[in-house]
């Protein structure tokens, strides 16, 4: 008896609650977006400037060494080294591929030197490779000049510097 007294009283609190009501709907208020503080505004900023100075220091890195590199997204110098497998497999986003890497500055001071299996497209890698892996096949072997904002960021990791301009070797296994 008492179930059933709870069930009822359950139920008429419910539908009561929701009765002639539509669905209510998101705000729908116009107004302008938040606006960034003055010292968001300024870091903003001051990582765009960084950026464009990455972009040219890596241009003339670029024209300084004897080898051929050409320009591929997120303002990343490819060197091709070996195209591997033609025919081969290229990696697709969800696969899984082992990749080995080994990560220097522009100085050659090797900071990460890893063969370790990655998920393409999980953001498990830097940006760098992450959107130019595609292009290769397996067995290739490329040499990426990579700006610190499509490598390891402003933030770095344990090895990586912040703000670090890398030279990336890669291979696909």
């Amino acid at each position: 008896m008492r179930i059933r007294l709870l069930i009822s009283m359950f139920a008429v609190v419910v539908l009561s609650g929701c009765a002639g009501q539509a669905p209510q709907r998101p705000s729908q208020r116009m107004g302008e977006a938040p606006q960034p503080d003055s010292t968001t505004l300024a870091v903003m900023n001051l990582n765009q400037q960084l950026a464009i100075s990455a972009d040219k220091l890596l241009a003339q890195y670029v024209q300084s060494v004897d080898e051929q590199y050409a320009l591929y997204d997120a303002g990343t110098w490819i060197h091709v080294i070996d195209r591997g497998e033609e025919d081969g497999l290229m990696p697709k986003y969800g696969e899984e591929w082992t990749i080995a890497m080994r990560t220097y500055n522009l100085e050659g001071k090797l900071l990460v030197d890893s063969e370790k299996s990655y998920v393409i497209g999980k953001q498990e890698l830097p940006l760098a490779i992450e959107v130019n892996i595609r292009e290769f096949h397996r067995g290739a072997q490329v040499r990426m000049i990579a700006p610190w904002y499509a490598a390891y960021g402003l933030k770095g990791t344990e090895e990586v510097p912040p703000y670090e301009n890398v030279i990336i070797e890669i291979e696909l296994k």
